[in-house]
């Protein structure tokens, strides 16, 4: 099994790119289920995700070729069956995103209940109470949803909270649907704009995406397209978090700074050194790290995929910082392996208290999920010793080759082979 072997200390120099946005690149994937002929898709980072989902696409009748950092996916024979099994889904929670398309265009899906990191319950319900608004029957038996409708009609739906795979959802399936939707409290992640924009490409009408009321006027059917992957904001934040661990000065190529001001914003409190350098952003540190305090929301809140990587920042800085977690329940399991570390951390529900240390030591950890795995390596980068990261398969489904790109701004790390022991 893999692992990634990191003997930490050095200080991080020179220039690291970010990939492509995962989180814009799954939902737009699942887009091209609202369409026939060849679509484009670039900038597209490698990940386990993006080949599940192109796997997932396959079985649903899709022609996918991955070239990354090119995805092309043709229309192919269809699925008669409009099936995403478990086998597929349980693998990657994102793959729910085909039940919209899938029922808008071909009257009905049958998909999974999803799978993923286990940091949480995340429910599906905002999803098939908006798909039923919108004329959809939802009936869940055996594990699976099955949602069936002749067409969708438009309709007006009101989250009860923001969701990121809700709100793309529905608006995949109102794309074709007959009328105008209007969907209240929505999600404004910038993976949600991306996606309003892909579909405007394909010739829906959607207004609104990215702030949290978003209309969308139906059509009969809609185009390929030929779009650019925006940059992965949570990679960049993370190359950020692990310069500031480190000390260094690192230029981070394609650097999505606007959708990164509310991280920027806590790294610059903790003694960051953060600036625009037309597309890209340079990060150093001179000062010493300060504790700073925390509180995950959703966009434009800090981010609860950022907060991880921040508490192994914050495990090294002056004085104490507190980190309280609003969105998952369980995004706390890195806590555990960072005391193994020698971490001061303190749990009491939802909350975070963290007392910097001088040093953390290298130790065997084990990666628990997708940012937990980001969290363990920034820890490793500053630690004394050798720090091994386990199971590291969480962290390739939303690193493309981290340890490739940490090595060459003088990380010392590297991928190795290793026998689980558990």
């Amino acid at each position: 099994m893999d692992a990634i072997r990191i003997r930490g200390t050095r200080k991080l120099e020179g220039r690291i790119q970010v990939s492509g946005a995962k989180n814009a690149a799954l939902p737009i994937l699942c887009a091209t289920l609202l369409s026939d002929g060849e679509s484009l898709l670039r900038n597209v980072p490698g990940l386990r995700d993006i080949e599940t989902t192109a796997a997932l696409l396959r079985f649903l009748g899709r022609e996918v070729t991955v070239g990354i950092p090119q995805v092309r996916v043709h229309a192919g024979h269809r699925n008669g069956l409009a099936e995403a099994p478990y086998e597929l889904v349980r693998q990657m929670r994102a793959s729910v995103l085909v039940l919209g398309p899938l029922v808008a265009r071909f009257g009905r899906a049958k998909v999974s209940l999803p799978g993923g990191c286990q940091i949480g319950a995340r429910p599906v319900d905002q999803h098939l109470l908006g798909l039923e608004a919108l004329g959809a029957k939802i009936t869940v038996e055996h594990g699976y949803i099955l949602a069936e409708a002749a067409r969708l009609r438009g309709a007006e739906v009101v989250f009860d909270m923001p969701t990121v795979t809700g709100t793309e959802n529905l608006m995949m399936a109102a794309a074709l649907a007959k009328g105008r939707s209007t969907f209240v409290n929505c999600a404004r992640e910038p993976e949600v704009e991306e996606l309003g924009r892909v579909l405007n490409k394909m010739g829906a009408r959607v207004e609104g995406a990215g702030t949290s009321v978003i209309h969308v006027d139906g059509v009969d059917e809609l185009a390929p397209f030929d779009h650019t992957i925006i940059a992965d904001r949570i990679e960049a934040g993370t190359f950020l978090a692990a310069v500031g661990a480190t000390g260094g000065n690192v230029l981070v190529q394609g650097c999505p700074f606007d959708d990164l001001e509310p991280v920027i914003a806590k790294l610059r409190k903790a003694n960051l050194e953060i600036e625009r350098e037309g597309k890209d952003v340079r990060v150093s540190r001179e000062k010493p790290l300060r504790g700073v305090d925390v509180t995950t929301a959703p966009h434009p809140g800090f981010p609860t995929d950022m907060q991880a990587q921040f508490m192994a920042l914050m495990a090294c800085a002056e004085g104490r910082s507190v980190l309280t977690e609003t969105i998952f329940e369980n995004r706390f399991m890195h806590v555990p392996e960072l005391l193994r570390m020698g971490a001061d951390i303190e749990i009491h529900s939802n909350t975070a208290i963290v007392g910097g240390v001088e040093m953390l030591s290298g130790a065997s950890v084990m990666a628990t999920d997708l940012r937990a795995s980001a969290s363990l390596v920034i820890a490793g980068l500053v630690a004394d010793g050798e720090t091994i990261v386990r199971r590291v398969y969480h962290l390739d489904r939303g690193y493309q080759a981290i340890e490739k790109k940490l090595a060459l701004v003088g990380a010392d790390i590297e991928r190795i082979n290793i026998a689980d022991e558990d």
